[in-house]
């Protein structure tokens, strides 16, 4: 449940005052032991909470899946989830569940939103070992209600495959770029566009890559304007970072 709907639920005479002030005591978060779930981040940012799935055991990701559910949560996002964890949450809920594998990706209670339809954003990847970090980026901001254009394995060594898709890339609200290696992609990107780029370094590379340290230090070194750039891997905060901006442009139409 959220604010409103216990509001008019109390209006409507669905449940007492008193109901709704126990409701409300949990509401800042609930503390589960393990972990205390944010029931107040939808309220606060426009989404709900995303659940971080590795390290977690898979009867820890049940538990909070089960609680968030048991909100009225709906497209409840797990991040870095395993297909072992997937199998557990798919046979212990009543709910539909649905996993990303190449993203990763677990989402409950998938419903379909459209929130930007005027608008969109391009995820565009250097190579196709880039794909896992991509399809986070691509998947999450699918759930949240974006658009999506992908443009995949476009890299600097071919650049020519990127310039087939430029239309895609210029016209859209926001860009994510992931690449690794040397991490190059993101700043030939942001020197093709008007909107902001979100650079995505990852750990895909030889030796020397050091583990996406040099994409990382490639894309905060980058000379073109309108970079910002995220974690290591980090295909999640990219496309949270995006979204934000899409639903900015699209208000604004």
């Amino acid at each position: 449940m959220d604010v409103r709907r216990i509001l008019e639920d109390v209006r409507d005479g669905k449940i007492s005052v008193d109901d709704a002030l126990k409701a409300f005591a949990k509401m800042p978060f609930e503390d589960i032991d393990f972990a205390k779930i944010d029931h107040h981040r939808k309220l606060r940012q426009g989404m709900s909470e995303v659940i971080f799935c590795e390290g977690k055991t898979k009867e820890q990701v049940l538990k909070i899946f089960e609680r968030m559910i048991e909100r009225g949560e709906i497209n409840i996002i797990g991040t870095r989830a395993s297909r072992e964890q997937y199998e557990y949450l798919r046979e212990h809920l009543k709910d539909d569940v649905v996993y990303y594998e190449t993203g990763r990706i677990i989402c409950a209670k998938r419903v379909e939103i459209i929130k930007n339809p005027k608008g969109h954003v391009a995820v565009v990847s250097a190579g196709t070992a880039d794909l896992k970090v991509a399809e986070e980026a691509a998947i999450v901001l699918e759930i949240l209600g974006n658009n999506v254009k992908r443009m995949y394995d476009v890299g600097v060594a071919g650049i020519h495959r990127l310039f087939a898709h430029l239309d895609d890339i210029q016209s859209a609200n926001a860009v994510v770029a992931v690449a690794g290696m040397e991490g190059a992609l993101a700043s030939v990107v942001a020197g093709l566009v008007s909107k902001p780029v979100i650079a995505v370094p990852t750990s895909v590379g030889y030796g020397a890559n050091f583990k996406g340290l040099s994409a990382l230090l490639t894309m905060l070194n980058s000379c073109a304007n309108g970079v910002c750039v995220v974690n290591i891997d980090n295909g999640f905060g990219a496309a949270i970072v995006a979204h934000m901006i899409n639903s900015l442009a699209n208000q604004n139409l």
